[in-house]
């Protein structure tokens, strides 16, 4: 990662998520966090990538008027699409295991997008991921809601899980898009920007 922690770009991580920031850091790239809260709702009339990009596009809001020469500020959003319908994060426990019934024997997409802020412009890569679960049995689904509380994750799991180990069949796509950042692509998206505006 040196051609991008030698540069003259500073990275910044638009994002509270301990997931993203651990993944980031995984990579060796040097880089802050600062972060804003914003409303994460949506027109009823988006569908999928449309509202992981919508999201993106409203996360980066606050960052325009900041933006400072030589800096790259990411940020991004996640969710599941089940049956032409978003799935968040659940409410409760009992939202969760209803979440998780609903996805037993069945395959669902999760979509990260990520928005890359300069002061020459805004960028948004998404990435979609099919993920196939096994027959999820309910001492399995209680098992993993009442000990690991998954009420802070879209779709009311984390692939990293115990239930992502025992109940995750097959994926088609990128396994970091579903932890929460594409990191392949956001890597090599950076390197693009910093050859092409640097």
């Amino acid at each position: 990662m040196d051609l991008i922690n030698n540069s003259k770009y500073k990275i910044i991580l638009g994002s509270s998520s301990s997931r993203r920031k651990e993944l980031l850091e995984l990579t060796g790239i040097n880089f802050t966090v600062q972060t804003y809260t914003i409303n994460e709702d949506f027109p009823d009339n988006l569908k999928a990538s449309e509202i992981a990009e919508y999201i993106v596009s409203n996360k980066n809001e606050p960052f325009k008027s900041l933006i400072k020469k030589n800096e790259i500020i990411l940020t991004a959003d996640t969710l599941v699409w089940y049956k032409n319908k978003c799935w968040g994060k659940p409410k409760d426990k009992n939202e969760a295991k209803q979440m998780l019934k609903l996805f037993s024997g069945n395959s669902h997409d999760v979509i990260t997008s990520v928005g890359f802020l300069t002061t020459k412009g805004f960028k948004i890569l998404t990435e979609s991921t099919e993920v196939t679960y096994k027959e999820l049995n309910k001492d399995e689904i209680d098992y993993y809601v009442d000990t690991m509380n998954p009420t802070d994750k879209a779709g009311s799991y984390g692939i990293q899980d115990w239930i992502g180990m025992i109940g995750i069949e097959k994926i088609i796509g990128s396994y970091t898009s579903v932890l929460g950042l594409p990191v392949p692509q956001v890597i090599n998206e950076i390197i693009s920007i910093i050859k092409n505006e640097g």
